[in-house]
């Protein structure tokens, strides 16, 4: 199944650098496009990750974060999967740690890491019982101006693509570090793509931003106007197939092909100078 939505990570010029470090830090990792200095794809176990060279106006933040799930019946077994967490705990916490490595209520092994081009990972072992996952989830955090709204943005998500439905919920329950009834924990896909959500529990004083957005792969014109209509809600943030949703997501939404399409400079001119993408003007 092709992956039509793809996390993009905003770089300083750094791209072609992180893209050959996520190939070597991952044991099955590639680089499967690139556009030298401009942007490079990986693939991370199957996962397609896209990055892109913007300069050091945005960088990521743990908003948007990337679960690494270490299910046992993935790795062979419990202690390949926990050797392979730590693993990657050592190449990946090269920008700092979050959440220490350690047993949590959730998880017997746990953390939370940024690399060094600022991408934050959570590496978690997880129980094999039940619905299997795949290993990467994008995962999405809703705190401070988005306190508490990680419940109507997945539903809003789930509404709108194809190819969706949501997997487990887990609320707050009385007593806790958030309302009750907030988001704990959920996970969902978008065109069949698993991610994850969830309201934090603590107060951060940073949230959604260009420097992770979702790249949506739309196959015509008709997806490019749906999708658009669905998620720009700043008009000013309207920029190359750039968009921004009500919660301050960021969304490429962009042609199958936009790859192509950017390689030849006079057609990447033009999109530069749009909004929305309109394929009849290229």
């Amino acid at each position: 199944m092709d992956q039509r939505i793809i996390p993009a990570i905003w770089c300083n010029g750094t791209a072609d650098e992180a893209a050959r470090f996520y190939a070597d830090v991952f044991r099955e990792g590639s680089v499967v496009e690139q556009a030298p200095g401009l942007a490079a794809t990986v693939s991370i176990h199957g996962f397609r990750l896209s990055l892109i060279n913007g300069g050091d106006q945005y960088a990521p933040n743990p908003s948007l974060s990337c679960i690494l799930n270490f299910d046992p019946l993935l790795f062979g077994g419990e202690d390949q999967a926990r050797a392979y967490l730590d693993e990657l705990y050592e190449r990946l916490s090269g920008g700092g740690v979050l959440m220490e490595l350690g047993e949590y209520p959730f998880s017997p092994r746990y953390t939370w890491v940024r690399d060094r081009f600022g991408m934050t990972w959570q590496l978690m072992l997880t129980d094999p019982a039940g619905e299997p996952r795949p290993f990467i989830l994008p995962s999405f955090m809703f705190g401070g101006t988005n306190h508490a709204n990680a419940e109507e943005a997945t539903e809003a998500w789930i509404a709108l693509f194809d190819d969706t439905r949501r997997g487990a919920l887990r609320r707050y329950e009385e007593g806790g570090p958030m309302e009750a009834g907030t988001v704990m924990f959920t996970d969902f896909t978008l065109h069949g793509t698993w991610m994850a959500a969830m309201d934090s529990g603590t107060f951060h004083d940073f949230t959604f931003t260009p420097g992770v957005s979702m790249i949506v792969s739309c196959r015509d014109q008709e997806e490019i106007d749906r999708y658009w209509a669905g998620l720009s809600a700043v008009p000013e943030a309207e920029r190359c197939g750039w968009c921004v949703d009500r919660w301050g997501v960021s969304w490429q939404v962009v042609p199958h092909n936009i790859a192509e399409l950017m390689a030849d400079v006079a057609v990447r001119e033009k999109i530069l100078q749009m909004g929305k993408i309109d394929l009849t003007r290229l």
